[in-house]
């Protein structure tokens, strides 16, 4: 097992990098980085064996190689406020750093524990002619830390968990300091969730660390085992972008539990592996949502300014159906399921038809089927997964396409009748389980703003 050391302090910058933008105290929890440094294992499929789409892969250890990363931990300072369930975040590297939201409502009122891993080589050491890595941030703080390859990064994720679980080592350093952990559960998204389900085929069956995995934004492929000493940089051209992922369904026969929180243009991706429920499996599909908001992407905008050096970008004109409510009740029910054995609800599917497959549409354009957000349900615009050209975003933003005024008024009369029909889907999809109380009221105060703006036109 990997050594651990910390809790890291000093640095030039004299704090952790891409850490939560709230007031962490308020929510009575604190925040302490750690170390994990000595010996992982790269994995390769087991000979006469291929990654297949059923997602059994059958693989086996064939090196290994020194490495030291980083991971921050995020906990309540009261241990009764603690619900006995760690989240174990595989970071996002795509945008050339290393990133983790724990923005999150229903973190921190649930009282999970949260351990963000720098499980990838671009988180520390970042990508292409202008790094952004941890080391170039801060080398007096992060200058130490090294990740050979991205092969190694699910071993480094498996130690990593097995620090902050039931059956951690309690000294001589404990990052959880003595919680009584009962439950671990992965969770990522994105590029992320390609390598949970990586994890989750190839490696789960190896090593039962978690209990649950929660991809969200998942492209059905999982990430390939192999790469050598490339690193993913989606800005490089043509055939170097990336390295081919493998679609496969997420394996059933295992333990652990697995829910996917998805949008629209995700759904789309992972038709062809789509899979039906089960006692251990649930899939989320929202209609007329993408992969990132208008309203996320400004936010999160607004949380690395300062961070890293990343040009200004306008965002009008990308999808504006945020998929964050379902994912902040994807974490309500997976805790339930851990705990309790009560499964999150079944959500209907957004509707395909056609050869090949297609989303069906309606009059406006806007998905069928699916988790319906109530502003899919009572539109103001076209939201969907499909790209304006040119986009900003390119395909992950989708596209927002207001009504004009007129056929607001023609649909709605008035701001009254409009809010009374929103409120009306809003409290339903609530009562479906895909949102949570605490998500009702924001959504209708935002309602009230866009209305005044689409009958204004503006």
């Amino acid at each position: 097992m990997a050594e651990i050391s910390g809790p890291i302090t000093g640095g030039s910058k004299g704090r952790v990098f891409a850490g939560p933008s709230i007031d962490l105290t308020a929510h009575g929890y604190l925040e302490k980085e750690f170390f994990l440094e000595g010996t992982a294992t790269r994995y390769r499929p087991r000979p006469g064996t291929e990654l297949g789409i059923d997602g059994r892969w059958e693989v086996e250890a064939v090196e290994t190689s020194d490495f030291k990363t980083r991971f921050a931990v995020y906990r309540p300072v009261d241990p009764q406020s603690f619900n006995g369930t760690v989240l174990v975040c595989w970071n996002n590297v795509s945008a050339g750093f290393d990133g983790y939201n724990m923005d999150s409502p229903e973190i921190l009122e649930s009282g999970f524990a949260y351990a963000a891993v720098t499980a990838q080589r671009a988180g520390v050491h970042g990508m292409g002619d202008h790094p952004m890595g941890l080391v170039q941030w801060d080398p007096e703080r992060y200058g130490s830390l090294s990740i050979p390859s991205d092969d190694y990064s699910y071993d480094i994720f498996t130690q990593a968990a097995r620090l902050v679980g039931a059956d951690r080592p309690r000294s001589p350093i404990d990052p959880l300091e003595g919680l009584d952990v009962r439950h671990v559960v992965a969770i990522g998204g994105s590029q992320s969730a390609g390598r949970l389900a990586t994890y989750i085929n190839a490696v789960q069956p190896l090593e039962r660390v978690f209990d649950a995995f929660m991809p969200f934004l998942y492209f059905g492929s999982g990430s390939p085992l192999e790469v050598g000493d490339y690193v993913f940089n989606p800005a490089e051209p043509g055939e170097r972008r990336g390295l081919p992922g493998v679609p496969c369904r997420l394996r059933g026969d295992i333990d652990a539990k697995i829910l996917i929180a998805n949008s629209e243009l995700e759904a789309i991706a992972c038709y062809p592996v789509r899979q039906p429920d089960t006692d251990r499996f649930r899939n989320w599909e929202a209609a007329g949502t993408a992969h990132v908001s208008a309203q996320s992407m400004r936010a999160r905008a607004e949380a690395i300014r300062g961070e890293v050096d990343a040009p200004a970008m306008d965002f009008t004109g990308i999808n504006e159906v945020p998929l964050n409510p379902v994912v902040e009740s994807a974490y309500h029910h997976l805790q339930a399921w851990v705990a309790t054995g009560t499964p999150p609800p079944s959500q209907p599917r957004i509707e395909f038809a056609g050869e090949p497959p297609e989303v069906v549409r309606d009059d406006d354009a806007i998905a069928r089927g699916g988790i319906r957000l109530p502003q899919v349900e009572v539109p103001l615009a076209t939201n969907s997964a499909v790209a304006t050209p040119n986009g900003v975003m390119g395909f992950l933003g989708g596209s927002c396409v207001p009504f004009p005024p007129e056929k607001v008024r023609a649909l709605y009369g008035d701001a009254d009748t409009y809010l009374a029909r929103f409120e009306q889907a809003t409290l339903a999809v609530e009562k479906s389980g895909a949102i949570l109380p605490r998500s009702v009221e924001p959504l209708i105060a935002e309602a009230k703003e866009t209305f005044q703006k689409a009958i204004a036109g503006s």
